[in-house]
């Protein structure tokens, strides 16, 4: 009984396939099991993080008054998704080192230079708008929001309403603190340039309250102390990219000067040529081992 004959070509394609999914696989365990191990050092701590995340509003709360949970379960489940969310927090380094370690074979030397700056810097903004809305946003809103409640009106927050607003605060602080590094990588692709950001000023200037007024509570405080440091970040980012951008073309004429250019992707016949050589050179090969054999 005759076997069915298999193509060479179809193997050598599902091989590499299948050693990415296998990578990938692992990169994502290691992820998964990285929070895991956060998630079990900080669970018997969970009650006291959580009265650490609600002191901001409990230092403004008045006498007498405390947080309280409506339903059943709340005591025991919003101090563990607070704690889930929180491994996932400080986990992120070695999240993002694991998706750049993916990624960062299948870059080129230029680009590796760039990826690894952005990766650091776009965490350290992240962190840092979350510090900005823990340390100055929730004591000035809390207090705002305490001072002007109705006269006969006891404010007592449920915990799973508070986690919620807190959640949504640091995501969208963390997020909009990320300016500087989307600004600058619109500027090094190319689609556009630092003159024409700095043209777009005033445009900047509403559409960070915009934002501030759709990521943050219906409240004129809040909404501007996102909008404030979106706009510094975007002056930010400009000053940067045009820095970067002149430094690159700086270095680009140096080595065009010396003889050494800079990286330039291949044209569509160029690279129709490439994999016609590299196909003519394979049938030489497998031509000349049969003449051996």
């Amino acid at each position: 009984m005759e076997g069915k004959s298999r193509d060479p070509d179809s193997e050598d394609l599902e091989l590499p396939f299948q050693s990415h999914l296998v990578e990938l696989r692992d990169r994502l365990l290691r992820i998964v099991l990285a929070v895991l191990v956060v998630f079990i050092i900080l669970v018997p701590f969970s009650n006291q993080l959580f009265t650490a995340l609600s002191g901001p509003l409990t230092a403004y709360l008045p006498e007498g008054n405390s947080m309280i949970a409506i339903e059943v379960a709340s005591p025991f489940l919003i101090p563990f998704k607070m704690t889930l969310v929180l491994a996932l927090f400080l986990a992120m380094p070695f999240v993002l080192y694991q998706v750049w370690a993916f990624v960062a074979p299948g870059l080129y030397r230029h680009e590796r230079r760039l990826v690894v700056p952005l990766l650091v810097s776009s965490t350290l903004l992240f962190y840092a708008g979350a510090a900005f809305a823990y340390f100055v946003v929730f004591p000035l809103v809390f207090q705002f929001f305490t001072a002007t409640a109705p006269e006969g009106v006891s404010v007592m927050t449920d915990i799973s309403r508070y986690l919620d607003f807190v959640l949504t605060l640091f995501f969208a602080f963390g997020i909009a603190f990320e300016v500087p590094v989307a600004t600058v990588l619109l500027v090094l692709t190319g689609l556009i340039t630092p003159e024409s950001l700095r043209k777009k000023r005033p445009y900047v200037f509403v559409g960070a309250f915009v934002v501030g007024m759709l990521l943050t509570p219906p409240d004129v405080i809040s909404q501007t102390l996102l909008a404030v440091p979106i706009w510094l970040l975007f002056e930010l980012g400009v000053f940067f990219s045009a820095r970067i951008k002149t430094t690159i073309s700086e270095r680009n004429q140096d080595e065009s000067t010396t003889g050494d250019a800079d990286y330039r992707p291949m044209t569509d016949s160029e690279m129709e040529a490439e994999m016609d050589g590299i196909e003519a050179a394979e049938k030489n090969n497998s031509t000349t081992s049969r003449k051996d054999n």
